[in-house]
């Protein structure tokens, strides 16, 4: 799988909420739950509002979750959250006896509108879905990929006239018949048919990644340009035990980068370095996978302070924070 990375820090303009304790976990859920984690999160309507995944009713034998939905939760501050009572979005909910399971929700507002970006496994592959809702009560589909894409994020404005989405495709033959998957992008007249794809960043591009690369969370627009959390993978195979599973030998970080302003699909600027990478106990030792960091959502404050969200060993949800200024002098010209 080439190259093994020993060691990999987090950046020092990085902060950890309350010393990288979770800022949502199990033990605040009002209903079943095992793994909260990989949250979609925004300021809307005044409040913070965070989507979360929730995997649920651990199967020993098989080292997986039966059970899996996306619940929601509310905050005055963006550090204490107040769980609703019942599941947000269920894959029984979408109504179509293809999907078995739903997860990893993205949230961006576009025109006071909150759209929804999902996961979701079929009977037939894995598709990518986006939705919009107003009050989170009740939503629209708007748009379903073709087998196999997801983890994807929208750029919280048109750009050019057009929608503007980040994603992970499986090219899998055309990479060699393994893992090797690059952050893509499309756009959109309407956010429901999709297309001029073209690739952003690849895994060689990213000197800690072997394995793949993919979004992180939604872009945010700033005065020097878009900036953009990615998630990096890289895999060691002498790594064994590494969570509840037998064998977990992958290792993901958080990246950052700066996209063109008027032309998102060119890369202006670049961390050769990992924004996160696991250090805590809840990053690197204890949970379902450990030495995961997966950002889903990042807020850019009025005062220059960014939030940043990311499930932790895809097992509990974690905050970091940084200056913005920071963040934007770490992506280096390319």
């Amino acid at each position: 799988m080439g190259k093994m990375f020993p060691e990999l820090k987090s950046s020092e303009v990085i902060t950890r909420y309350n010393g990288g304790e979770p800022v949502l976990s199990k033990v605040d859920m009002p209903f079943e739950a095992d793994c909260i984690f990989n949250a979609g999160v925004i300021k809307y309507q005044e409040k913070y509002i965070m989507a979360f995944r929730n995997d649920y009713d651990y199967n020993e034998e098989k080292q997986n979750f039966r059970k899996c939905m996306i619940g929601l939760a509310y905050s005055e501050d963006g550090k204490q959250w107040e769980v609703q009572k019942e599941p947000f979005l269920t894959a029984a909910d979408l109504n179509d006896p293809e999907i078995t399971r739903l997860y990893d929700p993205r949230l961006t507002v576009i025109e006071d509108k909150c759209y929804l970006c999902f996961a979701v496994d079929t009977k037939h592959g894995i598709r990518g879905g986006i939705a919009v809702t107003e009050d989170f009560k009740t939503i629209e589909i708007l748009s379903m990929t073709a087998p196999d894409n997801r983890n994807m994020v929208l750029f919280p404005e048109k750009i050019n006239g057009r929608y503007v989405r980040l994603e992970r495709p499986f090219p899998v033959y055309s990479r060699g018949g393994m893992d090797r998957f690059d952050t893509w992008m499309s756009f959109s007249y309407d956010m429901r048919y999709w297309g001029d794809t073209k690739l952003l960043l690849a895994v060689e591009d990213i000197p800690f990644a072997n394995d793949k690369i993919g979004p992180g969370a939604p872009p945010i627009k700033t005065k020097a340009g878009w900036l953009t959390l990615f998630h990096t993978v890289d895999i060691d195979k002498s790594r064994e035990k590494n969570g509840w599973e037998s064998c977990w030998q992958k290792r993901y970080c958080a990246g950052i980068m700066l996209l063109d302003l008027e032309d998102p699909s060119k890369i202006i600027g670049l961390s050769k370095e990992p924004l996160l990478a696991p250090e805590t106990k809840w990053e690197a030792e204890e949970g379902f996978r450990t030495h995961v960091i997966f950002p889903g959502g990042m807020i850019l404050e009025e005062d220059g302070e960014v939030k940043i969200y990311y499930g932790a060993s895809d097992t509990v949800e974690c905050m970091a924070t940084a200056q913005l200024d920071d963040l934007i002098a770490l992506c280096k010209p390319v």
